[in-house]
């Protein structure tokens, strides 16, 4: 989202400043930095209320939500449009849960083409509050823990995306951290694709016992690559970052 804000911009010829929380790896940041623009990195406690807040002091603008923004929303759904069109009769679409817009998007143009198809959000375990709120069957807060799939994860579900996520989406899978691990490295090792945690985490749900359709047809999105040379290179050699 914030390389794709920065390429707009810089494209555009206009000024971009991306709020980014420290959690942030440092292959995001430089990336932001060679688009042209610049960021302000902020306790994730602190980021995270940016978001709820719809806004940051001091930033003079307009204020692009990365996740509850109708065109940005919109703009996730081809996504789902692409794989309808490449597999049809796809049963299940994982998708990884940062805070809604591409899980949502995406379910919402699958589901306009075809019925069957069953839509996941995918969320790991040190930070997992769709599901506990599927399971509560209202917006949850839970506890937060850093770790190095840092591309998705939050305390909470915002009360403005609750309606969404519960009509679009079919639930939500929770993936353990070493299968994450394993999915990175899976992806590396056979299919050469870089992936940061965030985005191999539908892999990792897909290959675990808790996969929603083992027997049909399942497509993960693999919604990233941000992530730091020494972390892959842990990953890599069979280790945790």
């Amino acid at each position: 989202m914030a390389q794709g804000l920065a390429w707009v911009a810089r494209r555009l010829g206009v000024e971009c400043a991306v709020v980014v929380p420290d959690t942030a790896p440092k292959a995001k940041l430089d990336a932001i930095e060679r688009l042209g623009a610049r960021y302000v990195r902020e306790p994730f406690d602190r980021w995270w209320q940016v978001l709820v807040d719809h806004g940051y002091p001091g930033l003079d603008g307009h204020f692009v939500h990365p996740f509850h923004d109708a065109a940005v929303i919109a703009g996730n759904g081809t996504a789902g449009l692409e794989i309808l069109e490449d597999l049809p009769d796809v049963d299940t679409i994982l998708v990884p849960w940062g805070g809604g817009g591409l899980s949502c998007g995406i379910a919402a143009a699958a589901r306009a083409i075809s019925k069957r198809v069953s839509v996941y959000a995918c969320e790991v375990e040190t930070a997992a509050p769709l599901a506990a709120s599927f399971e509560a069957g209202a917006p949850r807060a839970i506890p937060y823990r850093p770790s190095f799939v840092d591309g998705i994860g939050s305390g909470g579900v915002l009360p403005e995306m609750w309606p969404l996520a519960q009509r679009l989406l079919d639930g939500a899978r929770v993936a353990r951290l070493p299968e994450v691990a394993d999915a990175v490295r899976l992806l590396a090792t056979r299919q050469r694709v870089v992936a940061e945690g965030a985005g191999a985490t539908p892999v990792a749900v897909a290959l675990s016992d808790r996969a929603p359709s083992p027997a049909g047809k399942t497509v993960c999105v693999v919604s990233g690559g941000n992530i730091d040379a020494a972390k892959l290179a842990r990953i890599l050699e069979g280790g945790m970052p």
